[in-house]
């Protein structure tokens, strides 16, 4: 009870704080629009992932910390988007990511639990879902395959997240029946989409480099999901930022090669 105490405690701390901790970021060109609006997506399972380590009462890599951060930057990179965005489709898209962000901010504020666990994971789908629209509209308004490029790099971090949240909700025992459909989907879109990114026109030397770094963390993920052992929900937070890292910097460097042109 201590433990949920403190949970409660902090997250209450946590609502109070998130909005003043939000820092604007100013979108230029296209290419950033995509690069920002992919985290979305990302931030979306990263959330998911930090509230099931909050309920397993796991403090690595502090999940409270980083649910605060997530959800103020979440919301923040939203107004800078909707900011920036002068395409009509593309804002009524936005529009309805602000409409459902709204109740999950506030579902978010409470403390975790196993009970409101599966609500949680169907929201953040939904969220999710309706991010990667925003993602692809903003890819097709630069009318270019880099846009694409910049778009499916962006959504490596999302599946290093989505595998990785998806793994601590089984963990923490949630009862998910879809549990080896989405999984098996998301290591299999990370690794399709893994090859057409190393054969981009693209890529630089340390996109290469950054790519393999990705490769190797991704075959831990693979072993993971063949074995009947249950991992460390630490080793899990570990490797997925690992490849969130490495695929932030590499998404990063496509969108600048795109803003020089």
């Amino acid at each position: 009870m201590k433990g949920v105490s403190k949970i409660c405690k902090y997250l209450m701390l946590t609502w109070v704080l998130v909005g003043s901790f939000a820092y604007a970021i100013e979108i230029k060109t296209l290419s950033q629009a995509v690069d920002v609006a992919g985290k979305q997506r990302m931030y979306t399972q990263r959330m998911l992932k930090d509230y099931a380590m909050i309920g397993l009462q796991n403090n690595f890599g502090n999940p409270q910390e980083d649910l605060r951060k997530i959800m103020a930057d979440f919301e923040d990179h939203l107004d800078s988007l909707i900011a920036f965005n002068q395409e009509p489709k593309t804002e009524e898209s936005l529009m309805k990511v602000k409409k459902m962000w709204t109740p999950i901010k506030q579902a978010l504020s409470e403390p975790p639990s196993k009970e409101k666990a599966g609500k949680m994971q169907e929201d953040l789908e939904a969220l999710l879902k309706q991010s990667n629209e925003a993602v692809g509209l903003f890819a097709k308004q630069t009318g270019k395959e880099s846009g694409e490029i910049i778009n499916i790099s962006g959504r490596q971090r999302m599946l290093s997240q989505r595998m990785a949240s998806l793994y601590m909700l089984k963990v923490w025992g949630v009862d998910d029946p879809e549990f080896k459909k989405k999984m098996n989907a998301s290591m299999k879109l990370f690794k399709d989409s893994l090859e057409r990114l190393k054969a981009s026109k693209m890529n630089t030397p340390e996109i290469t480099a950054l790519l393999q770094k990705a490769e190797q963390s991704f075959k831990f993920f693979e072993i993971m999901n063949k074995s009947r052992s249950k991992f460390i929900p630490a080793l899990i937070y570990k490797k997925s930022n690992d490849i969130l890292r490495d695929m932030n910097t590499a998404t990063g460097l496509y969108a600048a090669q795109e803003s020089q042109k």
